[in-house]
């Protein structure tokens, strides 16, 4: 087999390079320009089927507006904390870390959060269902420290707010609840 000149090999790097872009680019270009696919049949939802479930969840805005609450709050008590808001499955919205709050912060406003949505309770509440019942906090993903609320409408929860890196899960739990009042405003 012959040898190819630097040149040669240069000159066929560069024809292939050429050839995978513009392979690429045609397929990008010609999946942009081709007309969108007809939609299925769609389906109707029906409220009133029992199959069917309808749920609130806070947007991004409102989940931002109790989370800069919440912080707002803490900061004029001259505390660090951060600060999670978890839609009503557990999924966080948004976290914000407080200048000065400790590395362990975030993890622990998002687990606070988790819990208070999850049983739709006042993370200080659910500490006192412990001493009857201990395996509570063995379950995943939960905290059960002050700190966390929950945010309802009417009574059902849509959300969570948890708060950490104050001394007291007191204090936390007082900037959640600033969190929570931020979004009847």
């Amino acid at each position: 087999m012959k040898k190819l000149s630097l040149r040669a090999r240069v000159l066929t790097g560069t024809v292939a390079v050429a050839a995978l872009g513009a392979g690429t680019f045609g397929a990008v270009s010609a999946n942009a320009s081709a007309p969108a696919a007809a939609p299925a049949a769609a389906v109707k939802a029906d409220t009133h089927n029992r199959n069917v479930q309808q749920s609130t969840h806070l947007t991004v805005a409102a989940a931002t507006k109790a989370a800069q609450a919440t912080l707002d709050a803490a900061k004029k008590e001259n505390q660090r904390v951060s600060v999670a808001v978890v839609d009503r499955n557990g999924n966080t919205i948004v976290t914000l870390r407080g200048d000065g709050a400790g590395p362990q912060s975030p993890e622990s406003a998002v687990k606070k959060a988790f819990t208070a949505v999850s049983w739709n309770a006042p993370t200080s509440e659910l500490v006192k269902r412990l001493e009857q019942t201990p395996n509570l906090k063995d379950i995943p993903g939960t905290l059960f420290l002050g700190g966390g609320a929950p945010v309802q409408v009417k009574g059902a929860p849509v959300a969570g707010i948890g708060v950490a890196g104050a001394p007291s899960g007191d204090l936390d739990e007082k900037f959640a609840k600033a969190g929570v009042a931020a979004l009847a405003r």
